[in-house]
């Protein structure tokens, strides 16, 4: 729950689900809302596959996904999980046997798709695989990959649809007597997501996976998941998120933790609030902010740097956050630490002086917290 009784304008509400485990994650419950990207690298490239990984888990990733179309993707699951600082995840399509082969390999969860794994069966076999190598489940359901009978039955994929598709195979989870898992019900359509996620966070307590499936490149796939994602949660619903985009997989690790950010919901690394620029600027705003930007990707602890090109709204902006910097004149502008003023600065000290105080300050901030553990 994120609260804050001072402005409860700001209270989000989650809605209450169970708590499973991704390997060591928690999911659901009270735990934090993970984030989640897929590699996109040919698996049996381990050495690839494996580089990926720990460069998405550098950039905060808490879990990460990976395609196992064939039995050999399967087997080099095992080195890949040997290697990974973060739980696998199993990518599972139309073949049970690749879930079977993947559990055993050491993934900590099978995504399968109830449209094309098979018929109950197959899936009780895949359940099984699961119990025994202590894998969690996640059901994917997918507008693109309804089953017949329900596409038969309301004509399209709609939300009914995708809810009564997820129920089905809650159910067949349940009489197996097997509790740890979690659903998804993605569509491109971001109305579609939406309405199907309502309903079946509605009609099951199960740990929710958020995404817009296929939301598109870069540019086009952020602002359709800020969107769809941004709405979900606000409302509380969601326990793990993927930002699914045609672009470097780091990347949809940042737009999932800015998203999260934005909300309030996870903290990491630095918030920079920065001015769109005008005629008013006293530097190069944009310039200054995309420098800043690649300086400080190393900083994971939680903290605030305002960058404002004049005295507008530069002091105010300044006021709420741990380290400032508001244009001036004559090729100077003001530092400002924990809201206050502190100093003068030349703007061609600009960026290695801010990037020292947001250095400085994240030490502070880690040294405090690790004496209040301490006590």
């Amino acid at each position: 729950m994120s609260l804050n009784h001072v402005r409860p304008w700001r209270n989000i509400y989650r809605r209450e689900s169970r708590k499973i485990y991704v390997g060591p994650v928690p999911v659901g419950g009270d735990a934090p809302i993970s984030v989640q990207t897929m590699t996109n690298t040919i698996t049996t490239d381990v050495k690839a596959t494996i580089a990926q990984v720990q460069a998405c888990a550098e950039a905060g990733a808490d879990i990460v996904r990976v395609s196992t179309p064939d039995e050999a993707s399967a087997r080099a699951l095992k080195e890949i999980v040997a290697e990974s600082p973060v739980p696998i995840v199993a990518d599972i399509h139309f073949h049970y046997k690749r879930a079977i082969e993947a559990a055993e390999s050491g993934a900590a969860c099978l995504r399968i798709n109830p449209g094309n794994i098979g018929d109950a069966a197959r899936v009780k076999e895949v359940i099984q695989a699961a119990k025994d190598h202590g894998c969690s489940i996640r059901i994917g359901v997918n507008a693109g990959s309804l089953e017949k009978h329900l596409l038969e039955k309301y004509g399209e994929p709609c939300p009914e649809a995708m809810v009564e598709s997820g129920l089905e195979h809650i159910r067949i989870l349940q009489d197996n007597d097997f509790h740890e898992f979690k659903i998804s019900v993605k569509a491109s359509d971001v109305f579609l997501s939406a309405a199907a996620y309502q309903g079946i966070a509605e009609a099951t307590d199960a740990p929710i996976h958020l995404g817009i499936t296929e939301a598109g490149g870069l540019m086009s796939g952020t602002i359709k998941s800020a969107i769809g994602l941004g709405n979900l949660l606000w409302m509380g619903i969601g326990d793990t998120l993927r930002v699914s985009l045609s672009a470097d997989p780091v990347q949809e690790v940042k737009v999932g933790y800015e998203i999260l950010k934005s909300l309030g919901l996870r903290h990491r690394g630095v918030n920079i609030i920065s001015c769109p620029s005008c005629a008013r600027q006293g530097f190069d705003v944009i310039k200054t902010v995309e420098a800043l930007e690649k300086r400080l990707e190393h900083i994971k602890t939680p903290m605030s740097l305002s960058i404002i090109g004049c005295v507008v709204n530069g002091p105010g902006e300044a006021l709420m956050t741990d380290v400032g910097f508001t244009g001036g004149g004559a090729g100077s502008g003001m530092v400002y630490l924990a809201g206050r003023q502190s100093h003068k600065l030349g703007n061609d000290q600009m960026i290695e002086h801010i990037v020292e105080q947001v250095e400085k300050k994240a030490a502070e901030i880690e040294a405090a917290a690790s004496a209040q553990a301490a006590e």
